[in-house]
């Protein structure tokens, strides 16, 4: 048995000779051919006996005969065989009762399928099943409607935040020296300051301990904190987002 991993046909050879049994695994082949059976007998040789042949190997379906193997421009000396392209040995089916649920009126199908090799039985069911599809195809008379298909539309809600994270840093009863300390590193909101981690807030000129501490204590009242990692924080929102009374 063999397979033809690409192409349409190959040819491999065969050259023994001297006392001893020939085998498929002595053939020579290309990378396009592999030999499924290695084992199998081909001819045993006697002392002066020889054998040396190149064989055709070709893509096919079904069987073929000899005489439909026959070409008119052989050479003199070409023995056509006949051909056997049917990799499935056996083929089984059963029907049994089947229960989904609670329901006990479905059937399951099993089908046993026997390969020799060249070709994976799940593959060879799918291939029955193209070729039955193919075959039947001239029996449907009318057009299938096609169902229209539905653009799936994706929308991302923004992340909900603190709503003081929107409120602007005058807004705070902060001391002059703190007020003056976020208006120089051009910290105009909440959100803004709450980005910003102790050591950075601490290398602002003139922003020392006494500030930090009461920054802190003021965002801590509403929940907030320095260093917060605030992912898909927009502070482009804060003018419509923020709230419009805030006492």
């Amino acid at each position: 048995r063999l397979k033809l991993h690409e192409g349409e046909s190959d040819v491999i050879h065969i050259d023994a000779s001297g006392e001893g049994v020939v085998r498929a695994k002595d053939i020579k082949t290309s990378s396009k051919v592999a030999i499924l059976n290695p084992e199998q007998h081909i001819v045993t040789l006697s002392s002066e006996g020889k054998i040396k042949a190149d064989l055709t190997v070709k893509m096919g379906k079904g069987y073929v005969t000899a005489e439909q193997n026959k070409q008119e421009n052989d050479p003199i000396g070409t023995i056509p065989l006949d051909a056997v392209f049917v990799p499935i040995g056996r083929c089984n089916y059963t029907v049994t009762n089947a229960r989904v649920g609670q329901r006990t009126d479905y059937d399951r199908l099993t089908i046993e399928i026997w390969t020799d090799g060249s070709v994976r039985p799940d593959d060879a069911l799918g291939f029955a099943a193209k070729i039955l599809k193919e075959q039947l195809q001239i029996f449907i008379n009318f057009e299938e409607l096609q169902e229209p298909e539905i653009e799936e539309l994706i929308i991302t809600e923004k992340p909900k935040f603190n709503e003081n994270l929107y409120r602007r840093v005058d807004e705070l009863e902060l001391s002059v020296r703190s007020a003056n300390c976020l208006q120089n590193a051009n910290i105009k909101y909440i959100g803004e300051l709450c980005q910003r981690t102790e050591a950075e807030m601490l290398k602002t000129k003139n922003f020392g301990r006494k500030s930090l501490n009461e920054i802190k204590s003021i965002l801590s009242e509403m929940g907030l904190e320095l260093g917060m990692k605030l992912d898909g924080f927009d502070i482009l929102d804060a003018e419509k987002l923020r709230p419009k009374d805030v006492e």
